[in-house]
């Protein structure tokens, strides 16, 4: 976990998994890198909510495998599920419901499955298209932990890869570019100076 900047209240804070995704932001915003998967995410963002004081809002930037074919470009995610976790078989056992999915408010329509697996093949990226368009590793805990501070959150994906075979291998060679593209978004609809 790295914090640059300084959190304040009224202003966004941008949270981003690696540095990599991060390179050209130019910003004065305070930027939280998280490290990669649910945990690293969860605990890095509810580490800094929890030390206070809360940013006005948070904006996830990243990036994440498209489960559909022809899916590209930068997407607010309107709902995030979590597809790891059984939650079905939970609720069998337990009577309560885990990992529901979320919906976030001034969303659009896409729906990110959120999962410590990265999908590399195309069996699990065919069931997961059931259910949802992009997939990344951060986003549900990243929800998770901004609703339980009462942080409003922004989930901004940038596809990388088409997830299945051969994703690792796209996601390095096109994180620069999906880097830029997120700079880009970020400087058009974030308050960016103070």
């Amino acid at each position: 976990m790295e914090l640059i900047g300084e959190i304040t209240a009224g202003r966004p804070l941008l949270v981003l998994a690696v540095k990599e995704e991060a390179q050209y932001l130019d910003t004065d915003l305070p930027v939280l890198l998280t490290g990669m998967g649910k945990v690293n995410a969860a605990t890095a963002l509810a580490a800094v909510l929890a030390r206070g004081p809360l940013p006005s809002e948070v904006v996830n930037l990243g990036t994440a495998g498209a489960l559909r074919p022809g899916f590209t470009g930068t997407h607010v995610v309107g709902t995030v599920i979590q597809h790891d976790l059984d939650g079905e078989l939970l609720a069998t056992l337990t009577g309560e419901t885990y990992g529901a999915p979320i919906t976030l408010p001034d969303g659009g329509d896409v729906v990110l499955a959120t999962g410590d697996a990265f999908v590399s093949d195309e069996a699990a990226r065919e069931r997961l298209a059931l259910r949802a368009a992009l997939v990344d590793m951060e986003g549900y805990a990243l929800a998770t932990a901004a609703a339980h501070a009462g942080v409003p959150l922004r989930l901004v994906k940038h596809v990388s890869d088409e997830a299945g075979e051969g994703a690792a291998r796209s996601w390095r060679e096109s994180v620069a570019a999906c880097a830029r593209a997120l700079a880009g978004w970020a400087e058009a609809n974030t308050p960016y100076r103070a």
